[in-house]
């Protein structure tokens, strides 16, 4: 069969793999879906030849095929939890963790910030991102040619395609500026394809969620939050719009899931904030198969010192307040008599058990109540601000803030931030190039240049495609 892409640029290279991913051969001609290494949702496992076509007549393949994706997420992209993603790798290109693994580890080029656009791991973001991409196009192209799915199942696939088609972008365009927003599957296309200003890329994420939003079911019909529902839109557009500077919007994002208390709570005790049950998760990965944990257990967790990978920097750890229960739920010091080391313990588990206690969240509602004080902080009210600061303070057992002016109210949301979504998908990086903070924060790290503000456009990438050019400054 003749293939319909260039073998060669992840734009539109598929690989043949035997993993929980879709879509991985030519002409979207044949699908495997290895129902032993995901339960996302139940479903009976289809043929493991399908063509593209029989996939989208039945509701359950196409459900499974889009549970594949959200597999393909979490195992090997920038939100899984193991060493390739962005919790372990922002964590360490910023200030949050320190590395103790071997030099020749790709994690060594972050934490000293001296990243290549030749580079492997870079490029690994890249690829695998587009591979993500590439599959919710399938996705959309394959349910609109659909006769047989029912308006309501092909609205809800719809809807949760365009959010991680939107959610992928989101991150690329924040690693590495000017970038392709790919929509097709159409390899003619996409050979060739262009990077786009970061404004226009901002609007066409927008008109995903937009659209995402008013096809997604209001709620998530296994109760387990593993599917995105409107409110995982809404989540994620309040997101877009506070790094989109668009105050009102972001703020009025974040109320109208803030607003929904009938689903979405704080849970009282930290300890449980990370349980796959917890009422203040909006979405979650349930994990490779029942019974094992999470990834980010699996990658932070230790039992002895020195730490065999990596341990939280002392930088994060000094920057929690005196009584602060975040530091005691979510930290745990590990010593060998000598020294003391801390790992990041918001996930409990490092080992397999009974029953999987613990998702890996994606989305969580404390980011919304944060995300609206700094809107509402940027457009003026202060005094709602305050109260939503207040409120993610004392869950932790802190007082009131004593933040007045509009400067002291950012720089208390930043620094809330940082305490609260430390080793989570990056926040931290995110949050102090929003800030204009990168070089006062980071100036210290060893390496770091004010160019490290973007990641280089892979080397391979920029040879097979040259409207990727020019290569951000500094590499």
């Amino acid at each position: 069969m003749k293939p319909i892409f260039n073998p060669k640029s992840i734009l539109f290279k598929i690989q043949k793999k035997c993993i929980p991913v879709i879509f991985m051969g030519y002409c979207l001609a044949c699908i495997t879906l290895l129902s032993a290494c995901d339960n996302f949702v139940e479903t009976d496992q289809p043929s493991s030849q399908l063509s593209t076509p029989v996939v989208f007549e039945s509701p359950t393949t196409a459900t499974a095929a889009m549970v594949a994706i959200y597999a393909q997420l979490r195992s090997s992209t920038l939100l899984t939890g193991s060493p390739l993603g962005l919790s372990n790798q922002m964590g360490h290109y910023a200030d949050e963790l320190t590395f103790y693994g071997d030099s020749e580890n790709s994690t060594s080029g972050f934490y000293t910030n001296s990243v290549l656009a030749s580079n492997e791991a870079v490029a690994t973001l890249w690829t695998s991102s587009y591979r993500v991409v590439y599959n919710t196009n399938a996705m959309l192209e394959g349910i609109a040619a659909s006769s047989s799915l029912s308006l309501d199942k092909a609205n809800q696939l719809t809807g949760e395609a365009l959010f991680v088609r939107a959610l992928v972008h989101f991150y690329l365009v924040n690693l590495y500026g000017e970038i392709p927003y790919i929509t097709t599957t159409d390899y003619r296309q996409n050979r060739v394809a262009s990077r786009l200003p970061v404004a226009k890329v901002y609007e066409l994420i927008i008109a995903d969620l937009n659209k995402a939003y008013s096809l997604l079911p209001e709620n998530e019909e296994s109760g387990e939050r593993v599917r995105p529902n409107q409110y995982t839109a809404q989540a994620l557009l309040a997101r877009v719009y506070l790094f989109d500077e668009k105050w009102d919007e972001a703020s009025n994002a974040a109320s109208a899931l803030l607003n929904n208390t009938a689903t979405y709570a704080l849970q009282d005790d930290l300890n449980t904030v990370f349980l796959n049950t917890s009422s203040s998760t909006i979405w979650q990965f349930s994990p490779f198969f029942y019974g094992s944990a999470t990834e980010e257990g699996n990658l932070f967790i230790f039992t002895a010192g020195p730490p065999p990978f990596t341990a939280l920097s002392d930088a994060l750890l000094n920057s929690f307040e005196p009584m602060d229960q975040r530091k005691i739920s979510w930290t745990t010091a590990v010593s060998d008599g000598n020294m003391t080391w801390y790992y990041a313990s918001k996930y409990k588990d490092n080992s397999s058990v009974s029953f999987s206690s613990e998702y890996s969240v994606v989305f969580r509602l404390e980011e919304q109540y944060l995300i609206r004080a700094e809107a509402r902080t940027r457009a003026g009210d202060l005094i709602g601000a305050k109260e939503d600061l207040n409120i993610i303070r004392n869950r932790a057992g802190l007082p009131n803030t004593t933040a007045i002016s509009q400067d002291e109210l950012l720089n208390a949301v930043l620094k809330e931030r940082r305490v609260e979504l430390f080793t989570e998908h990056g926040h931290r990086f995110f949050d102090l190039k929003r800030y204009g903070k990168l070089d006062s924060a980071l100036s210290n790290k060893i390496g770091w240049n004010t160019t490290d503000a973007l990641f280089p456009i892979p080397e391979t990438e920029l040879l097979l495609n040259p409207n990727l050019s020019p290569q951000n400054l500094g590499y």
